[in-house]
Parts: C-alpha cells; sequence; structure tokens
C-alpha cells in the first residue's frame, strides 16, 4: 500500500470513531461535561499517532484540534470532577492558550526565518 492509501485509511478509522462516539455521546446523557471533548480529542491525536508510527506527515490543524479537545475537555471535567465552588471559564482560556500558540509560533518562525536570509 502506498502512502496515500494508509492516510485515506486512517482517516477513515477517525472519521468512524468520530460518528460513533458522537453516537455514544447522543445515547449516554449521564456523561460529565468534558467526557466529549476528551475523547474527540483522543480520536484525533490518535489519528496523527498513527501517521507519525507509519512515516506519514501529520496534520498541524488536527493535532492542535485534538490538543484543543484534550485540553478544554479536561478542564470541564476537573470542574465537576473536583466540584470546585467556582466556574471555569474554557472559552477565554482557550483563547488565550490558541493566542499564545500562535504567538510563539510566529515568533519562532520568524526567527528561523530570518537567520536563512
Amino acid at each position: 500500500m502506498n502512502t496515500q492509501t494508509i492516510n485515506r485509511y486512517f482517516e477513515s478509522i477517525a472519521w468512524g470513531a468520530l460518528f460513533v462516539w458522537w453516537g455514544i455521546l447522543e445515547l449516554v446523557k449521564g456523561l460529565p461535561n468534558g467526557v466529549g471533548a476528551i475523547g474527540i480529542g483522543l480520536i484525533l491525536i490518535g489519528l496523527n499517532v498513527a501517521r507519525a508510527l507509519n512515516r506519514i506527515p501529520t496534520s498541524g490543524f488536527t493535532t492542535f484540534l485534538g490538543l484543543l479537545a484534550l485540553v478544554w475537555g479536561g478542564l470541564e471535567l476537573a470542574r465537576v470532577t473536583l466540584g470546585l465552588p467556582f466556574e471555569i471559564s474554557v472559552f477565554p482560556i482557550l483563547l488565550i492558550v490558541f493566542g499564545m500558540l500562535t504567538l510563539v509560533r510566529e515568533f519562532t518562525g520568524n526567527k528561523s526565518q530570518k537567520q536563512q536570509a
């Protein structure tokens, strides 16, 4: 099998897993907040781990979405599990994390590009 075929195979498995997980979330209403996002994050990270293990280029986009889902789900689950007396504002925290990652990538990327010029 060539790389493109293997990658399509992994993507199909990931999509199938996402639909199954979505169906489970719709059927089982008693799951704590955050579990759905954690599952989605694990599926997307798993897709890129499978790619990496097979020497297929990983997707920065799905890796980022997977990490974002894991953080979001983890924060939601921590709030519920720990019974925190205050609300964790997940969305603003994710915006800050996204902004910081973008800034770090931009500053480190520009530095290497300036050195090459």
